[in-house]
């Protein structure tokens, strides 16, 4: 939940941004800034083993992520960009589901994330394949961040996946601002970005994949659109309509029954570690 609203507020902020370096310069100063301040607080040391083509992965993943969801907003409606970028978590959660409710709440998330993003205007063809690239990417960093989270027992591969993904984009942030990213004002608000939507919440996720499944984990990020309402609400002074707040609120159901419906693992043998191993403790729910 906290990187979940660490995203929104720093979404909310980057609406000051675009006019000065557009998405692509976004995108470069939030990783870039993000990679200094992990290496600062971890200090990585790079070192040739597996974990090293995860860490390359994760970062590739973020850099194209970020890169084609903020083209994405660029061209179409907030609500609708990340409505395709949900597309991600909730094929998780349905291929990793084994029991029916699984299904019920993600479809349940689905058609709250479709109802919240309702606006019956006509969508750009290239905006919605950004989206769905994001979507994908998204999808795909769910599955490579829990690998590292299991291999990596820190954030120093998270820091040399942010500082990766941020060179992948330096090219294209350079080609689109060029000498624009080193205005003093533009930095000092970039770097708000970047603590909120990119140390803080990436930070948190990496800890929830440590503790949580990626159907899960899935699920729960599909409470963005709903924090994203709300902060946009407060913030930006954007009003919602009676079918966006039914989204929200068919989606705040599917995040709670996906965390409390408890799971039906098969009871240890007397031979079997024992209950309260960290094994064990990784397949238990918050409710239980």
């Amino acid at each position: 939940m906290g990187g979940v609203v660490g995203l929104q507020c720093g979404a909310a902020l980057t609406t000051r941004l675009y006019p000065a370096v557009g998405p692509a310069g976004v995108v470069t100063l939030r990783l870039c800034i993000a990679a200094v301040v992990l290496t600062a607080l971890w200090r990585p040391g790079l070192r040739w083993d597996r974990s090293t083509f995860g860490i390359a992965a994760a970062g590739t993943l973020l850099a194209v992520h970020h890169l084609s969801y903020y083209e994405a907003v660029d061209r179409l409606p907030l609500g609708a960009a990340t409505t395709m970028e949900f597309l991600g978590p909730f094929a998780i959660a349905l291929f990793g589901s084994r029991r029916a409710t699984d299904l019920l709440w993600a479809c349940l998330a689905a058609a709250g994330v479709v109802l919240l993003s309702h606006s019956g205007i006509p969508l750009d063809a290239a905006g919605l394949a950004f989206a769905t690239l994001a979507g994908c990417c998204w999808g795909g960093y769910i599955l490579v961040g829990k690998h590292l989270a299991e291999r990596v027992p820190d954030g120093r591969g998270l820091a040399l996946a942010v500082t990766w993904g941020a060179l992948l984009s330096l090219p294209y942030g350079i080609a689109q601002a060029g000498t624009r990213l080193l205005d003093p004002g533009t930095l000092a608000l970039a770097a708000a970005v970047a603590v909120l939507s990119s140390v803080l919440p990436y930070t948190f996720h990496l800890e929830a994949l440590r503790r949580v499944p990626p159907r899960v984990f899935g699920i729960l990020t599909s409470l963005e659109p709903a924090v994203g309402a709300l902060i946009g609400l407060v913030l930006l002074g954007q009003h919602l309509g009676a079918p966006q707040w039914a989204g929200v609120t068919a989606v705040a159901l599917a995040s709670i029954g996906a965390t409390r419906t408890p799971s039906r693992a098969p009871k240890p043998t007397p031979h079997e570690r024992p209950s309260g191993t960290p094994d064990d403790l990784t397949t238990r729910t918050p409710a239980e």
